[in-house]
This record gives C-alpha cells, sequence and structure tokens, in this order.
C-alpha cells in the first residue's frame, strides 16, 4: 500500500516523511521520490505476545512516498505530480506558518490550490489521450478495435467534462466497464486522500482544525516539526516536556492508522508461536481475500477459516480456553473481515 505525500515547499512535508518512517530525507533526492516504510502499530500484539512468546513478529507496512514540493505559481507542478500517479492513496500536507513564523496562505486557499493542480495535472493526462485515440480511431482497423476506442473516448468525455467543470467523476459514478478504462489513468483527482494541517509547535488548539474535514475526506492537525523532535525523546522525557509546556500531541500511530483507513484498507492478524503477523486487506474484504494477502495459492485452495476475536483471546488467555467457550468460529470464503479477527486457514 502506497501513501503519497503531497505539499508545497515548505509545507513540513519531507519532516513528515522523517517522522513517521524514522528515515532522513536524501538531499540527493531533492527533485525527485524517495521512499520508505511505516510499519502500522497493532496495540494488541503486546498482550498476543504474553500469550504464544513467538519467535518473530512482523507489522503491516505502509510505503511512505515523498515527493518535491509543489510550486505555487503551478509552474512544473503537473511533472512532480506525475510521481504520485503509483500511489493508491494520497495525504495533503496544509501549513498554517511557515519556518519563519509568519501566516501562510489561507488553508482554505491552500487546499483549493490543491485540488486545482491535481485537476490540471489530470486534465493534461485526459486530452493527450483524447487526442491519441481519436487519431488511432481514424485509420482503418477491425471493427471490435473501433469499437473499442469509441468506448473509450466516450469514458474520456465524461471525465474531460468533470475536470473542466472542476468536479472530478467519482468511480462509484461509473459502470464496471467505465471504471476499468478510467483506473488506468491513475487520475490524481480521484485517489482517496486526507489532509495534515501542520500546525506551529505552540498551538493548543489541535480540534479546531477539523473544520477542513470534507465528506470522505479525514484531517488531523499535527505540529510535524514538535513531533519529530519529540521522536528523540524517551516517553517519560515526552510526557514531562509536554507537561510543561501545555502542549497537546498527536500520536504517530494516529496518523498511520487515520492513513490506513482514508485509503481503505484494515489489518487483520495471525497468530502462533512461530511469529504474530497483521496484514492488510481491503475494507469490506472477505476471508478468500485474506487467504490472497497471505499467499494466492492458499486462496486457489481455500477451504474455510477458523476465526477468534483478539479481544477474546487476550480476555481468555490461551486458544484453548477460546476454543472451550466456542469462540473460534469456522467461516467461508464470503466471510467480511473485522477488525480484531485472528485468522487460521485451512486450504488444499
Amino acid at each position: 500500500m502506497k501513501i503519497g505525500l503531497v505539499g508545497y515547499k515548505g509545507s513540513g512535508k519531507s519532516t513528515l516523511f522523517q517522522w513517521l518512517t524514522g528515515i532522513q530525507p536524501d538531499p540527493a533526492l531533492t527533485h525527485s521520490l524517495q521512499s520508505a516504510t511505516a510499519s502500522i502499530p497493532e496495540p494488541r500484539f503486546e498482550e498476543l505476545i504474553k500469550i504464544y512468546n513467538p519467535k518473530k513478529i512482523t507489522f503491516a507496512g505502509l510505503e511512505i512516498m515523498d515527493t518535491p514540493g509543489l510550486a505555487r505559481d503551478q509552474q512544473g507542478n503537473p511533472a512532480r505530480l506525475a510521481q504520485l500517479r503509483e500511489a493508491d492513496a494520497l495525504v495533503w500536507v496544509v501549513p498554517i506558518f511557515d519556518s519563519t513564523g509568519g501566516v501562510r496562505r489561507p488553508a482554505q486557499e491552500e487546499i483549493a490550490a490543491f485540488k486545482e493542480d491535481t485537476i490540471i495535472a489530470d486534465l493534461e493526462i485526459v486530452l493527450n489521450r483524447i487526442e491519441k485515440v481519436t487519431e488511432q480511431n481514424k485509420r482503418p482497423v477491425p471493427k471490435p478495435e473501433h469499437e473499442k476506442f469509441e468506448f473509450e473516448l466516450s469514458v474520456l468525455e465524461i471525465l474531460r467534462e468533470g475536470l473542466e467543470s472542476g468536479k472530478p467523476v467519482k468511480e462509484d459514478q461509473l459502470t464496471p466497464e467505465q471504471q476499468r478504462v478510467v483506473r488506468g489513468f491513475r487520475l490524481l483527482s480521484g485517489k482517496p486522500r486526507m489532509m495534515i494541517i501542520n500546525t506551529p509547535d505552540d498551538e493548543t488548539d489541535l480540534p479546531q482544525y477539523s473544520k477542513y474535514a470534507e465528506p470522505d475526506v479525514p484531517v488531523l492537525a499535527v505540529s510535524v516539526s514538535l513531533e519529530s523532535e519529540l521522536a528523540g525523546m524517551t516517553a517519560a522525557e515526552k510526557e514531562a516536556f509536554l507537561t510543561e509546556m501545555g502542549l497537546p500531541s498527536t500520536e504517530k500511530a494516529l496518523v498511520l492508522k487515520t492513513m490506513l483507513s482514508a485509503s481503505g484498507q484494515m489489518t487483520f492478524m495471525t497468530a502462533g508461536e512461530k511469529e504474530i503477523r497483521t496484514w492488510l486487506v481491503p475494507k469490506g474484504g472477505t476471508a478468500l481475500d485474506a487467504a490472497a494477502a497471505i499467499h494466492t495459492d492458499m486462496a486457489k485452495g481455500f477451504i474455510r477459516a477458523e476465526v477468534m476475536r483478539a479481544e477474546d483471546l487476550i480476555r481468555l488467555g490461551s486458544e484453548r480456553a477460546v476454543k472451550a467457550e466456542n469462540l473460534v468460529r469456522r467461516e467461508p470464503k464470503d466471510y467480511i473481515v473485522q477488525d480484531g479477527d485472528i485468522f487460521l486457514f485451512h486450504f488444499s
């Protein structure tokens, strides 16, 4: 799962990258993409480790992609944004103050500029494709190929009209056949996203920034430079510092979990003496999807899934006790995965 960080120059985007991944941005990659993995915390592991004493612990991760800062005059932004087309979701980093304490343009203007830049970049892709397909369709081609071009052009026109009106077409507004065409373009304006409002270090009222949330676009307020500094402290030092200064803190786990949710993903678990591990699966995914996340052979030979709840296991203290309470369920391939599920798959 790839998460692309995007922001204008000086937004604090690269500091956010460093805080989330623990990897310092490489100055040699100032004009290109840099990526690193951030592990998604699982607080229930602490108790599961006591039960299984596993040889190995593995957390699911998000690949965080840091990209060159966008120009506020929009020059060259389509090329910079192109590096994010492989991302599964976007995180817009919106600064409230710059590094010298001066006020930037209002957050609403920054957010509107993001939308405009992504629309311009997407429109360039769509218009170029319309031109190319139109030229191909003028040549003598077999009827099936001609019909394929005509269908693609009809979809491209829908996209063009939406982008030019400033209202990008959402995938759920299209038929499954149209969606297959659209996915190939990996349009930025159609990707899931969230916003991080980068606040000054002395901000005490982080909840006020929830006003920038939009439908399906969660918002978190984070004092990015402060959190980056706090990351180098012990838990006791961090608590003492925040108490003395009267400042709130945003846990890294909350940010990563929000990114995960905004991207349309969730986690499930497998557990045993060899390994305790979390895996990614789409929200609404089935037991078959979960099996496929582990290995395609497991999905192909799927027989059934044994499922227990992490809270039941932690409360009762052992798998044997969970089974004695008849809390281990046998589920078919169309079972919908729930948060806190621990799976054991049977397959041929």
